[in-house]
């Protein structure tokens, strides 16, 4: 159903993107959570990639003036659908007003779909037309992760953290990022210690899929979880895991994905080269690569909202 101006107006962006979802699922069949997850990825990567402009609509995708406009099309800035079609663009009239715009949220929503369209709907011909829009299997699976988180939890709002170990357990850390390392060769220590007793819980911080668990001849005992911010969360040195943890697995904050311990810096199975603590480290893709940032900021203050929430209840 469309939304009037004034009834938009009163929505949250969560609400108002939504609509949009649902509205462009009727239409196409493209699941609703597989447009989120697009959106979602494309508005993740402008926040941290100066190449692409920022946006204040409420839909995040960006495309091209070629591609939105067909690379042979004499006139870049064309938003006429009809010369767009016959230029082999992607840009379509979303909202039926005639034009096909690259700054309007329901134009571009809709030509991501109508793209997908021309695969099919099923999950393994969308991971195709994913893979053919953006010829990158990392961003293929960040999205597909992404898809099946907004599935689960069927909401878009899961912006909630927890800090990874209990706030009443016996724990300590400082800012470590960037220190020097030196077991393995020389590099930088990318993550914060978060030093604990052996079998200290350890939780999910977000809402998130596992993309990686098992061993690393570093890390240890280790899990990686992606966000819904497409931030990845790598948690090491671990003692063991949760009964049922796998990749793919869904995870919410506060979910006790393992324990604390003391492996790594050996082959499977090496333990107690260092006292026991939880290496917590937090990465970012921008669409080519990943990199490492500062975890620590973000540690306090998912503790400091944890401990304010406690001394509510």
């Amino acid at each position: 159903m469309a939304v009037n101006n004034t009834q938009a107006h009163d929505l949250d962006p969560y609400q108002k993107r939504m609509e949009l979802y649902k509205k462009v699922e009727a239409i196409t069949q493209i699941p609703w959570y597989y447009l989120a997850a697009i959106d979602q990825y494309e508005r993740n990567i402008r926040q941290v990639r100066r190449d692409l402009p920022k946006t204040d609509g409420i839909i995040g995708i960006f495309v091209n003036q070629e591609k939105w406009a067909g690379l042979t099309n004499p006139n870049p800035s064309d938003e006429n659908p009809a010369t767009i079609q016959f230029f082999n663009g992607i840009g379509v009239d979303g909202d039926g007003d005639g034009k096909a715009s690259a700054q309007n949220d329901e134009d571009l929503l809709y030509a991501m779909a109508n793209y997908l369209l021309g695969y099919g709907v099923d999950e393994d011909n969308l991971k195709i037309g994913l893979w053919n829009y953006y010829h990158r299997d990392k961003t293929v699976g960040i999205i597909v992760g992404k898809a099946k988180v907004y599935r689960h939890f069927k909401k878009l709002d899961l912006n909630t953290h927890a800090f990874p170990v209990p706030i009443r357990s016996n724990h300590s850390y400082r800012t470590t990022w960037g220190d020097a390392r030196g077991w393995g060769g020389r590099r930088i220590h990318e993550g914060t210690d978060i030093f604990a007793g052996y079998g200290v819980p350890v939780r999910a911080t977000n809402y998130g899929i596992i993309e990686m668990k098992g061993w690393n001849r570093y890390g240890g005992w280790r899990i990686g979880i992606r966000d819904i911010n497409n931030t990845y969360h790598y948690f090491a040195h671990m003692n063991g895991f949760a009964n049922d943890l796998k990749v793919g697995k869904i995870v919410e904050p506060g979910m006790v994905i393992g324990s604390v311990g003391s492996s790594g810096y050996g082959p499977p199975g090496t333990s107690g080269k260092f006292p026991p603590h939880l290496h917590y480290g937090m990465y970012k893709d921008n669409g080519y690569t990943e990199w490492s940032f500062d975890p620590y900021p973000h540690l306090r203050m998912w503790e400091r909202q944890e401990r304010f929430q406690a001394r509510r209840k």
